[in-house]
């Protein structure tokens, strides 16, 4: 364990480390990959945009987000270069605007990605019992889905990350798969309105309401935002490349150009998908489906008709499968955030257990166990406390997608747009202000300025919209309540650095600090 070189150079106590080089390129991508759940943005978020936001121009909203988080992800990979550790903007921040920023940072961070875990397994939950379950006569409580969902995850978390890297490829592959035999068959069969390229594709077309592009279908006026928004939420977890560093075989390369691929990857997949999706059903229909009462069909229906009723079901499964691969995703990147700040920021007892490895594994066990637990007292929470009311009416089966995903998702996603603006400032504050590393002038100054303007743009529609957003959960007091735990946990985050630096500064000179080298093993 080495200490990349800052200003403030430090002699942290020795400290376990995860498993060096027990994943290569392939392993690291597919793991950012399955984190932003291609099959689960296609299936909800697309029908959203098409039936209340940009209507048929929904394509042209995943472009415009291709083109933002590329241009945020070059200044991203270029800290990663230099900086390899398991706490991703955690370490980058903290090199760039300090161990307070890095702190505040840090903790926002975890949270995120802590409950984006829970956010997923209520939706695997969910379209376990209803789309697979239930038409089968089996009615079993989405509660102990879940719960099978969550052990399931700690159990395969637990061991080596290649046992996890190897799951996730085979359904990542699977789901990518079938949603591409469904494209190229919309492209050789066409739609009842043609291509529409002109119409759909172009990212002017990003920009304008449903009520203007829905070729008179009489559906009520969208906003484009929710489009574009919703567009932007689908890419969340690409950037978890970067916590897979230490674990990585020559990281300083291969988390760099991971990062890219899954961006501009999932970006011209996304793209293409929501193109042929529309193109298949046709422009009014594809509104229609999206603004009823079975938005999913808009995608059902067309695996049904290009594919067969066998691959129907094969759809609504890898649907469930890949809610559950992405939670385990958000997992392993959660547990690694929990490891990372409990090997730097805590001492004694917790540093021991959640900042320790697995000696046999190379695993953040403990801290693995901890994620499990967390994710289990949420769902808990979610069941026992909270309900879903349609025209005054109780509807507790809608828990786990409604309020467990919905909501989660939302403050999820609000809180690593706001990271991700930070980090932007502190890439231009590590090679301008501090001149650690000398850095180019595009990808370190240009680049993550406008990428912090596009996470800021994003973060604006989501609050500008954020009732619809909500959906169905928006009078909850846990949507209601989210600018406080934002603001709540910088503060504790702030706190927390400002008093280590006066009380313990042998730990505060550890925040955000303790990173590898690049070393001959590393092969």
């Amino acid at each position: 364990m080495a200490l990349s070189p800052n200003d403030q150079q430090v002699n942290p106590r020795e400290q376990t480390r995860l498993k060096a080089g027990a994943v290569g390129f392939v392993g690291v991508l597919l793991m950012a990959v399955a984190n932003a759940a291609p099959i689960t943005a296609m299936s909800f978020n697309t029908p959203i945009a098409v039936g209340y936001g940009n209507g048929i121009g929904a394509s042209a909203g995943f472009l415009f987000a291709t083109i933002v988080l590329t241009i945020f992800a070059i200044g991203y990979v270029a800290m990663a270069r230099y900086i390899t550790t398991a706490g991703a903007f955690y370490g980058f921040i903290s090199h760039g605007l300090g161990q307070v920023w890095g702190m505040a940072s840090g903790i926002l961070a975890a949270v995120a990605y802590i409950i984006f875990e829970a956010s997923l397994i209520g939706g695997f939950s969910y379209f376990a019992s209803e789309y697979v379950l239930k038409p089968y006569g089996i009615n079993l409580s989405w509660m102990i889905i879940a719960i099978i969902g969550i052990v399931v995850i700690g159990v395969l978390t637990y061991y080596s990350i290649t046992l996890a890297v190897a799951v996730l490829g085979i359904t990542l592959i699977c789901e990518v798969v079938l949603l591409l035999a469904l494209g190229i068959t919309v492209l050789f069969k066409g739609g009842p309105d043609g291509f529409m390229f002109g119409e759909i594709v172009p990212p002017q077309n990003a920009f304008v309401s449903l009520q203007e592009n829905a070729f008179g279908t009489g559906v009520a006026a969208g906003v484009a935002a929710i489009g574009i928004f919703f567009a932007f939420w689908s890419w969340v977890g690409f950037e978890t490349t970067a916590v897979y560093g230490e674990e990585s075989k020559n990281p300083k390369r291969n988390v760099p150009i991971a990062t890219l691929v899954a961006v501009v990857g999932l970006g011209l997949f996304y793209t293409f998908m929501a193109w042929m999706v529309v193109v298949g059903n046709g422009a009014a229909k594809s509104v229609e489906i999206s603004a009823g009462a079975a938005p999913v069909d808009l995608w059902l229906g067309l695996v049904d008709a290009n594919l067969g009723g066998v691959m129907v079901l094969i759809y609504k499964i890898l649907l469930v499968i890949g809610s559950f691969a992405c939670a385990m995703a958000f997992h392993n990147a959660a547990s690694r955030y929990i490891y990372a700040l409990g090997r730097e920021t805590a001492s004694g007892f917790l540093r021991r257990t959640i900042g320790s490895v697995n000696p046999k594994h190379g695993s953040p066990a403990i801290a693995s166990i901890v994620q499990s637990v967390i994710t289990l007292v949420l769902c808990l929470a979610f069941l026992l406390f909270t309900n879903v009311y349609i025209e005054g009416e109780a509807v507790p089966e809608l828990i786990p997608y409604v309020n467990v995903y919905g909501l989660l998702a939302l403050i999820g996603t609000a809180m690593i747009l706001i990271v991700q603006t930070i980090t932007s400032v502190a890439v231009i504050w590590y090679f301008w202000v501090k001149k650690v590393k000398k850095g180019n002038v595009i990808t370190t100054m240009l680049c993550p300025i406008v990428g912090a303007a596009g996470m800021l743009y994003a973060l604006s529609l989501l609050w500008n919209n954020r009732q619809f957003a909500a959906g169905l959960a928006a009078d909850s007091l846990v949507f209601q309540l989210m600018p406080v735990y934002v603001i709540g946990l910088l503060v504790i985050g702030f706190g927390y650095a400002l008093w280590l630096r006066s009380k313990r500064p042998d730990l505060y000179a550890e925040i955000g600090r303790t990173t590898l080298e690049e070393a001959h093993e590393r092969v």
